[in-house]
């Protein structure tokens, strides 16, 4: 049975869920751009405000699909305000094109419904129905602009790629229930460590891997990733970049720590295996690059490699690193996307670099917040993107992970080469016959706040280092990654 307490324990969730019902509500009454923004943003912001009446609640496990706890409900935030920070975007970007407008809003709330079920998922039924959720949404809004030929086979690419991981995912779900018997992550490190002979369990969380690198766009299941990133609408690709692939980490922390599948060699081995060739694969690609969008996307796999050692080190310490790197990459590629949105024009988007070839001459402002976010991404001091880089090797140090460590600081030199090419091309001379784009007052402001909040936050972190220890630490009981794995 659930109860009042459950009900405000759920109150992110059920804010979300019943704004999309609002949202759709409106679409049938009348059609209006401003209104089904307005509503969107409306309800994000309640959303988010709920968040504060469901904190003194945490942790509460909600039947045995959901727990909401602090580490859940700090997430939720985090995706939330993405969401908010794209919906804004989307306005400026999406009403001069010759669509119908309202239908993103509603896919936009969906797919943040489907990120904050993931964060709090503890049983394979609402991992799996958080996920499809929010896959379901993704292919729709990469696909928004029917009318370019790139976001149509974007999408497609992206409903092959989802698919294929819903595929590895339900098998291997149904692999390591045959044989531990129980679908809740808690109970699965119980019942593996009492009993023996569990030949399934390892291979069904090996697919399970499998499944969830397709969703974060490791190598090697980074195959269409860049296509996805290129052909989506720029805020949309903000998005998956950010938003959905949080929500994911968060997930996989919680899975694999509860279940006790990180306990295992050859899960640690392939996940190793996967977080170096994701540094590897994913820096040298994007030196290859001349599109910012693509750079981005491999730059993406990258960072995503970095997110691993973090993961691989356990310990507390370790999601620490975790969610703090999430945070500082979550703010500068919404930056680095938000960009290329108010500087797209109505037939194709910003994501060429001669786009940007003097582009300080014509509009300074703009020109200094991608630079910001270029240099986070890089891990240049003063910037959130050093300190973030610094907690992931601290953690991985803690660890003694030392070759993931090495493989981190080469790789990160190497994309240097391709961050710091964008911006040369951003202060070169312009070109003569230079358009000036038309920039939005309210995504260039918005822009500003970002590239302040990385600087802020990359001088002086204490307060959001606060947040996030009192987020982990507060429920380390329900994350029980504590102690040092014997490797």
């Amino acid at each position: 049975m659930i109860d009042a307490a459950d009900v405000i324990a759920l109150l992110p969730i059920v804010v979300l869920s019943a704004i999309a019902v609002i949202v759709m509500l409106g679409i049938a009454f009348k059609r209006s751009h401003a209104l089904a923004a307005g509503l969107t943003l409306a309800g994000l912001a309640v959303a988010f405000i709920s968040i504060f009446a469901a904190v003194p609640l945490a942790p509460r496990q909600v039947t045995s699909l959901l727990l909401v706890d602090r580490f859940a409900l700090f997430y939720m935030g985090l995706i939330i305000v993405s969401a908010g920070i794209v919906a804004v975007l989307s306005f400026d970007f999406f009403k001069t094109k010759a669509i119908h407008h309202e239908e993103l809003y509603l896919l936009l709330v969906l797919a943040t419904v489907g990120c904050s079920v993931l964060v709090a998922s503890t049983h394979f039924v609402s991992f799996l129905l958080g996920l499809e959720i929010l896959s379901v949404s993704l292919y729709a809004l990469v696909a928004y602009l029917k009318d370019r030929s790139q976001a149509l086979e974007a999408g497609v690419k992206y409903l092959i790629l989802a698919s294929a991981s819903a595929a590895f995912l339900l098998f291997g779900m149904a692999l390591i229930y045959a044989d531990a018997g129980t679908m809740q992550f808690s109970n699965i490190r119980e019942l593996s460590r009492s009993a023996s002979g569990l030949a399934l369990l390892v291979p069904g969380v090996v697919l399970t891997v499998t499944g969830i690198g397709f969703k974060l766009g490791v190598v090697p299941f980074h195959l269409w990733t860049p296509d996805v990133y290129e052909g989506a609408p720029a805020p949309v690709g903000a998005f998956v970049a950010a938003t959905s692939k949080t929500a994911m980490v968060a997930l996989l922390l919680r899975y694999f720590y509860l279940s006790g599948a990180i306990e295992y060699r050859g899960v640690f081995l392939v996940v190793s295996v996967i977080a170096i060739a994701s540094m590897c694969a994913g820096n040298l690609l994007a030196l290859q690059q001349r599109n910012v969008k693509r750079i981005l996307a491999y730059s993406s796999i990258a960072h995503f490699g970095y997110v691993l050692v973090a993961f691989l080190a356990a310990g507390v310490m370790a999601i620490e690193a975790v969610s703090f790197y999430l945070v500082a990459y979550s703010a500068t590629i919404l930056a680095a996307f938000g960009i290329i949105t108010v500087l797209s024009g109505p037939e194709r988007d910003a994501d060429d670099i001669e786009d940007y070839r003097g582009l300080f001459w014509r509009r300074p402002v703009i020109a200094a917040v991608l630079t910001i976010a270029l240099l986070s991404l890089a891990g240049i001091p003063a910037t959130m993107g050093f300190l973030s880089k610094f907690y992931v090797l601290a953690a991985g140090a803690e660890a003694a992970a030392w070759s993931l460590i090495l493989i981190l600081v080469i790789t990160s030199v190497a994309g240097l080469f391709y961050y710091l090419r964008i911006v040369v091309a951003l202060y070169s001379t312009a070109p003569e016959h230079a358009a000036t784009q038309t920039v939005s007052r309210g995504g260039a402001l918005l822009m500003v706040a970002l590239s302040v909040f990385l600087i802020w936050f990359g001088l002086y972190p204490t307060p959001l280092l606060n947040v996030v220890r009192s987020s982990v630490r507060h429920d380390a009981k329900n994350l029980p990654m504590v102690t040092k794995l014997n490797r």
